[in-house]
């Protein structure tokens, strides 16, 4: 057993620092709004979502491996059964899928969602913040927070078309580390109180016109994108609970989804759940863990009804910093792991599949005798997904977008 006292990067990384970090990178972002397009490949209008889930997700609960002969042994008090009134939902015949997801069950029963098991960035020690940073930065190691792989995807797209000109939409009070960069930004949030009035943004964004020239433009894009979420209906009720909650997932993805679905929005966007690390009383099929993937999976269906119109070119990706460990501990929780999931759900996803080059359960075969061992990188996963859909070279992906990783091979045949 793991004492999750151990794992003190959960007291050091507070919302504070993260905002302190976060408002900055905006801010510098959003100063700089180069002139690029995007070159559509054929007749696809494409649109890319990625869901960050901060705390590390627990991919042996989510997606549990029944069919491992070690997977019960390590998972006492949470184990998930294939049989009974609250079994597993089949997917084949080795992994099942927790009982919280039907709706992530149905798309992939219909080919739209397929799930990469024994996954993680190259990041190998267990720190949330350090862990995330790799994650959303798309580099080697932590340290490199200037700017986010989605943001540098973007302000790698060939001239031509307009999908580059319309930003990435970075979803939250504070936009996800992977969305700041020099590519524009666009910030939306769900409204918890009652909102200002865009009057007085441009009065704001006048009067810093001569003095702060970068803050006059970060204001105008704000009532922009304010304007966008009017027009397509999102001004919305205040409240409706926070990223960490199943209802505030959903409605979140539905704002999203409102806003990427435009024909005047956005194509590429990022947004963050948070809530997932389960050191304590994790739970199995139902409980705490169980009540987050029940609100991941109505922010699926959330993506699924926002973006029907689009849906047949869009890729939502869920990644996590990392998994947890094999073994439940002494809280009957788990402690920060290595290897976990990815999700890719929509209409453009070559799915119904699990993809995994499984390492298996047995003791030797655990990373450091305690956690799942990845087998697949996430950088490839994700490599594989935007070469298909915005069709950017190996050397690009490499030297740019995921700096370092040129002997990285993109994962094949991801996108239908």
């Amino acid at each position: 057993m793991f004492d999750h006292r151990d794992d003190d990067d959960c007291e050091r990384m507070t919302p504070s620092r993260r905002a302190v970090l976060g408002a900055a990178g905006a801010l510098f972002a959003w100063s700089f709004v180069p002139k690029f397009a995007y070159a559509a490949a054929g007749a696809r209008d494409p649109r890319f979502v990625v869901v960050v889930l901060r705390g590390a997700l627990d991919g042996l609960s989510a997606v549990p491996p029944i069919g491992d002969p070690g997977y019960a042994a390590l998972r006492e008090g949470i184990a998930l059964g294939k049989d009974g009134p609250e079994a597993a939902l089949p997917l084949d015949g080795f992994f099942y899928l927790h009982p919280a997801m039907p709706n992530l069950a149905r798309l992939y029963g219909r080919g739209q969602a397929a799930i990469v098991h024994a996954a993680a960035t190259g990041y190998r020690e267990r720190s949330h913040f350090d862990g995330q940073d790799v994650l959303e930065s798309g580099q080697p190691g932590p340290g490199h927070t200037a700017s986010g792989w989605l943001n540098r995807l973007l302000a790698s797209l060939p001239a031509g078309e307009s999908i580059a000109r319309k930003g990435v939409l970075g979803v939250g009070v504070v936009p996800p580390l992977v969305v700041r960069g020099d590519a524009p930004v666009l910030g939306w949030a769900p409204p918890r109180m009652a909102r200002a009035g865009s009057d007085l943004a441009m009065r704001l964004a006048d009067l810093y016109a001569q003095r702060d020239p970068g803050l006059s433009a970060a204001l105008q894009q704000a009532v922009e994108t304010e304007g966008l979420a009017q027009r397509h209906g999102m001004e919305g009720k205040t409240g409706g609970g926070g990223p960490d909650s199943a209802e505030g997932m959903r409605r979140i993805a539905a704002g999203a989804a409102g806003l990427v679905g435009a024909d005047d929005g956005p194509r590429i966007a990022a947004l963050a759940f948070e809530g997932w690390d389960t050191h304590a009383n994790e739970g199995g099929a139902k409980g705490r863990l169980a009540n987050l993937l029940g609100g991941l999976d109505g922010a699926f269906a959330a993506f699924e009804t926002g973006l029907a119109p689009v849906w047949k070119d869009t890729v939502v990706m869920v990644v996590t910093e990392f998994g947890r460990t094999a073994a439940v501990n002494g809280t009957v929780g788990t402690d920060h792991g290595t290897g976990t999931v990815a999700f890719l759900v929509g209409g453009a996803v070559k799915g119904g599949r699990m993809i995994a080059d499984w390492p298996g359960l047995n003791p030797e075969q655990l990373y450091q005798n305690r956690d799942l061992k990845p087998t697949t990188d996430i950088r490839a996963v994700a490599k594989g997904v935007v070469a298909d859909l915005f069709g950017l070279s190996g050397p690009v992906l490499a030297e740019k977008v995921f700096p370092g990783t040129g002997d990285l091979k993109p994962v094949q045949g991801l996108v239908v």
